[in-house]
């Protein structure tokens, strides 16, 4: 199978197994998938980490209201009511007035916290310093984590406008978020390998070759946004290396500099009577017995 190391600019986000005869078509449909399903599950665990600390999220009449502007218009928030978490609550207030600061116990928040670093580790960027694959099943998984997780701490559910329900029921609106400008819908994705777009009615053989142990960077586009940077010609570790090989050939050039600097003292030009005893022929006087 062929290991496609998948990145979005400069940054590493996953690896993906495949075969070179897959239709690029598929392929950017199948990165794109999993790509997207991994900024999800960023967001729902972003989300669930103000869950733990704060509670349920408030509707959408009362968000950013203070408590006294609360009680003048008379606001209730119902779901807040109807949606408390298995064990009781404690009263943790959200500082940016989005939760209602009902709080999970202690216990309950660590369900969530644990599930949260699962979920984040199956997702991680560092799966590729691993050589671990990413797959639109280990997405599925890791948001079922997360789903189940929920379920046991609010066995009631969580109300209908909360961002974490809205994820898991493909009803999110990022509109105006800045997670808007990571996700790339399907149609406007593109794939390039080493600095030319991979034209979908093409085969990945037809750019990598049809050995199917290869291993390839490919990079994940927006259409519209122009070609990415190329790779560079050496990764950081090559550089390091390059660099520590240069300061020493530097530091072996200057001793030779500094040795040929005294190498003059016993030159014939450097000697200042040399003139003279040439005028007497004395310059090439040997003193050595024949």
């Amino acid at each position: 199978m062929v290991l496609l190391h998948v990145k979005k600019g400069e940054e590493s986000q996953f690896l993906f197994e495949t075969s070179v005869e897959i239709d690029i078509s598929q392929l950017v449909n199948d990165i794109t998938v999993i790509y997207n399903g991994k900024l999800k599950v960023s967001r729902i665990c972003n989300e669930m980490e103000n869950l733990a600390e704060h509670g349920t999220y408030l509707p959408p009449n009362m968000l950013g209201l203070t408590d006294e502007q609360v009680a003048e218009l008379k606001l209730v928030d119902e779901w807040g009511e109807k949606c408390i978490p298995s064990g009781g609550f404690t009263q943790k207030d959200d500082p940016v007035g989005r939760r209602n600061g009902k709080a999970p116990n202690e216990k309950m928040q660590q369900v969530l916290k644990n599930t949260i670093e699962e979920a984040k580790a199956m997702t991680s960027k560092k799966q590729v310093e691993r050589g671990v694959c990413l797959s639109l099943s280990m997405i599925q998984e890791a948001l079922e984590l997360l789903r189940g997780a929920t379920m046991i701490v609010y066995p009631m559910g969580l109300p209908p406008h909360d961002p974490i329900r809205l994820e898991f029921e493909n009803a999110e609106d990022l509109e105006g978020t800045h997670y808007s400008l990571e996700v790339i819908e399907i149609c406007m994705a593109q794939l390039w390998f080493s600095g030319k777009e991979m034209l979908q009615d093409k085969k990945l053989k037809d750019y990598v070759g049809k050995n199917e142990k290869t291993k390839a960077v490919v990079k994940l586009q927006k259409r519209g946004h122009g070609a990415p940077s190329r790779e560079p010609v050496m990764n950081e570790e090559e550089r390091k290396q390059w660099m520590s090989h240069a300061y020493r050939r530097q530091e072996e050039l200057k001793k030779l500099d500094e040795d040929n600097d005294d190498q003059y003292h016993s030159s014939s030009w450097a000697d200042s009577r040399s003139l003279k005893r040439s005028f007497h022929g004395l310059g090439s006087i040997s003193w050595r017995p024949k």
